[in-house]
């Protein structure tokens, strides 16, 4: 029976909402727990919409809820302990679902908040193809706005969880939380294990009554007519249970529809959201004219033009969905359980005729959950992601998510034998039917996934690792073999033309082979191919082979870039080497001239560390080399290649400008001189060209010191600046001494300029004298060393000064001779 419209709040549920606010969360639900135990489904009808909503968060996100996303274990066990407690399969809340599904009582889910292609096509009353909107549409009660779905209790509760994973993203996402150890995700596995099992059946919902069970949903006349998507498959539940005259005598039945349900929740509100275009690529042009068809009727009905409704779902299509890092986490579980759950299917009988008699509801619902259920969507999302995931580490979990679904074989019951060699097991031939169906899964996205490696910095170890990670997965013995196999079957003359045929009869979704475990020995192998690659893409698709020309010169420029990432990454690496062994004891005391001019020799690069460096050579080499299996590339003409990019750097791209074209104006960078700067190839040298004294004064400067050094300096040096330069230019040891502490050779060394600058002229600012070094913090400190050290000797500080004195007269007379036979003169 339908369920009443809601009540006024009533006195339970005011004194429920007044809890909220003054009790703490395990008192709430602890009453909650004896609430639903004690109180009959009458009066708990009116605040199920009300906990659900509390529990999950409101639709629009402004109500978070309990924010199962950033419950963890590790900062509120209490409160997360009660928390899973009470959402668990057995637990109250579902306890409550099952009460009031017994009633048969219905609540009512905003249209408007459904994912936009659902969205879009229910406001233009054509019905979805999915059955979980079938006869639930309902026209807006009187003084009401917008469509509904009128849902039963599990239904409601699933589209509340499902969705809070999307409406709740942004308060996720402004804390720092693992979210494979929160409370949601916990919850979602759990569901998945109890109502998708790998082993035995599914739980049956306990018992409200003597003798009673829970019924399922029956079919309820439409409210509102509505243009189907052709031929829409029937529920696996109505195909079994269609004969029986109640539904209380088959218990199986009653263990796929939760099942089905469950799934099909999941799939809606995690996996449709895509752009106008996926949606349309979608649609059979048996659906297109459909949908034509009825505007036109609406149209000359109401003499009205059908152009607003048009334009209404353009814009509902096109909606801004940018998955989050927990989204995709949350999608990959399902991904990976799903397989198990498929896998754990029961070897099939030999006989055809014992299957049609001896096959459960479940065990069929296994057969087809990813065929029917998840391959389109999981498809589509997966090419969103490819295209629209910003070129950062963070795509790694998208990538993850895609790699476990191209491995089937890694959640079979059945394990390979552990090899104590370490060696990679041969992927099974008994897999080679999924890869044909899944295709695209593995060869277009392959292309997507090499096309966003061409755009990103593999010198950073997260983005090498990803490489890594794909190489090595397509690498699996016998896995490019039954790729391939599958191309040259989807590449065969075709004795059935599909595209002759209409689309919608092609897709796995209605195609009768994937619900049956007998397909005719005749079935041509190369028209399933056909079926699921046309069935995705639409029959204008021109397919792009994985083993072709064009990928395999995407594949050999990947190389390419590797073989450079990896001789920047040594570059990095001895030039990290080089700065530590140039680093004496000596020279934390004195000042080098790289610091006095302000030159920066190092790389950005530079912060990622030893370590770091030498896994991403690791990670680009065993990625070459699996590149190398895959495709059968040229063991010289990657040598070569190597070579190339040896040769393209001077002493490992240190001594090297970018590449630089003259022109009037002077050097102009050249599109491959931005990329050797933006890769870290190769760089300009950054040195101050001004008067050393005064560049800006520095961090272990004292600023007070630095001004006054200076302006005693300046008066020093106009006084005696004569005499100065009668001392200089003398040709014995007293004018080659003074040339040594009174010049600056480093300011007029040619040095390479920025290349906006085609001429620079130097300025030989003379010999004068400089304090600023007494300004230094270094400075200070040595000279206090000095003199606390000399003090244990009883020495003081006019004895400790002339010590210094004479110590670095003698230190200067000798790098006098030393330095005096390189050191340039100034003209």
């Amino acid at each position: 029976m339908a369920g009443p419209h809601l009540q006024q709040p009533s006195f339970l549920l005011a004194t429920l909402k007044a809890d909220c606010v003054n009790k703490p969360f395990v008192q709430r639900c602890h009453d909650l727990r004896t609430v639903i135990e004690e109180l009959p489904a009458k009066e708990l009808h009116g605040i199920f919409p009300w906990l659900v909503e509390s529990i999950f968060g409101s639709l629009d996100g402004i109500i978070i809820g309990w924010n199962l996303l950033c419950l963890q274990g590790r900062t509120n066990p209490t409160e997360y302990s009660v928390a899973l407690d009470f959402l668990d399969p057995s637990g109250p809340m579902m306890r409550l679902v099952y009460k009031l599904q017994a009633e048969e009582y219905r609540y009512d889910f905003p249209v408007s908040y459904l994912p936009g292609p659902v969205k879009a096509s229910i406001q233009e009353q054509v019905l979805p193809e999915c059955s979980l909107y079938h006869n639930k549409v309902q026209f807006p009660s009187s003084g009401g706005l917008g469509l509904n779905l009128a849902l039963n209790p599990f239904e409601y509760y699933m589209f509340y969880f499902a969705i809070s994973l999307i409406t709740q993203k942004n308060t996720s996402a402004t804390h720092h939380v693992s979210p494979s150890n929160s409370a949601y995700f916990i919850l979602v596995d759990t569901y998945l294990k109890c109502f998708l099992p790998t082993e035995g059946s599914v739980l049956p919902p306990p018992p409200l009554n003597p003798g009673g069970a829970i019924p399922s949903p029956t079919p309820r006349s439409p409210a509102v007519p509505f243009t189907s998507y052709g031929m829409h498959h029937t529920s696996l539940l109505k195909r079994h249970i269609a004969h029986q005259p109640s539904l209380n005598a088959d218990p199986a039945s009653q263990e796929i529809w939760r099942s089905e349900t469950l799934l099909q929740v999941f799939v809606e509100m995690w996996l449709h959201h895509y752009s106008l275009e996926m949606y349309q690529k979608m649609q059979s042009p048996h659906v297109k004219l459909e949908v034509l068809h009825y505007r036109l009727s609406i149209s000359s009905k109401h003499h009205g033009s059908p152009a607003q409704s048009s334009y209404q779902a353009l814009h509902a299509y096109q909606e801004s969905f940018k998955p989050t890092e927990e989204h995709v986490l949350v999608v990959r579980l399902l991904v990976k359980h799903l397989h198990a759950f498929s896998n754990s299917l029961k070897p099939e009988p030999l006989s055809p005729s014992a299957h049609s008699h001896t096959a459960s509801p479940l065990e069929e619902f296994k057969r087809v959950v990813i065929p029917r259920f998840v391959r389109q969507k999981l498809y589509i999302f997966l090419q969103h992601c490819f295209g629209h995931w910003p070129l950062d580490a963070s795509f790694r979990a998208v990538l993850e998510m895609w790699l476990s679904y191209l491995q089937p074989w890694r959640y079979a019951p059945e394990k390979p034998p552990q090899s104590t060699e370490h060696l990679p097991h041969s992927v099974s031939e008994k897999w080679a039917t999924f890869i044909q169906e899944n295709l695209l899964m593995y060869t277009k996205l392959f292309a997507g996934f090499l096309n966003r490696a061409l755009r990103t910095d593999l010198v950073s170890p997260k983005n090498a690792f990803m490489v890594f990670r794909v190489a090595k997965v397509f690498a699996q013995p016998n896995l490019a073999e039954m790729i391939l196999k599958g191309e040259q079957l989807f590449l065969q003359p075709e004795l059935v033309i599909p595209h002759r045929q209409h689309r919608l009869f092609m897709t796995p979704t209605f195609g009768g082979a994937f619900f049956s475990s007998w397909p005719p020995t005749t079935a041509d192998a190369s028209f399933k191919v056909k079926s699921h690659v046309y069935g995705l893409e639409g029959q204008d698709f021109q397919y792009k082979q994985m083993f072709g020309t064009e990928v395999r010169n995407l594949v050999l420029k990947l190389a390419q870039l590797i073989c450079q990432a990896q001789q920047t990454a040594k570059s990095i690496s001895d030039h990290s080497a080089e700065t530590m062994a140039s680093q004496s004891f000596f020279s934390w005391f004195r000042f080098t001239p790289s610091e006095m001019n302000g030159s920066y020799t190092g790389n950005d690069l530079d912060e990622i560390g030893q370590d770091s460096i030498k896994k991403t050579d690791e990670y680009l080499e065993k990625a070459l080399e699996y590149l190398c299996q895959i495709f059968k590339l040229n063991g010289a003409q990657l040598t070569q290649m190597m070579k190339n990019c040896e040769t393209a750097q001077d002493k490992n791209g240190k001594n090297q400008l970018p590449d630089c074209i003259e022109s009037e104006d002077g050097l102009i960078l050249t599109p491959l001189g931005r990329y050797q700067i933006i890769n870290g190839l190769r760089r300009f040298e950054v040195q101050y060209q001004g008067d050393t004294e005064l560049q800006p004064i520095r961090s272990y400067e004292n600023a007070t010191l630095v001004r006054l050094l200076f302006r005693l300096s300046s008066v020093l040096n106009a006084k005696f600046a004569d005499q100065m330069d009668v001392l200089c230019s003398r040709e014995d040891f007293v004018g080659r001494l003074c040339r040594y502490h009174l010049t600056k050779p480093h300011l007029i060394k040619k040095v390479r300029c920025s290349p906006m600058v085609k001429v620079r002229t130097s300025q030989n600012w003379g010999p004068r004298i400089s304090l600023r070094f007494l300004a230094s913090y270094r400075t200070l400190i040595f000279f206090l060393t000095i003199y606390f050290i000399a003090s244990w000797f009883n020495i003081g500080p006019v004895g400790c000064t002339f010590i210094i004195l004479i110590g670095y007269f003698l230190y200067a007379t000798i790098m006098t001779f030393f330095s005096e036979r390189w050191k340039p003169h100034e003209h």
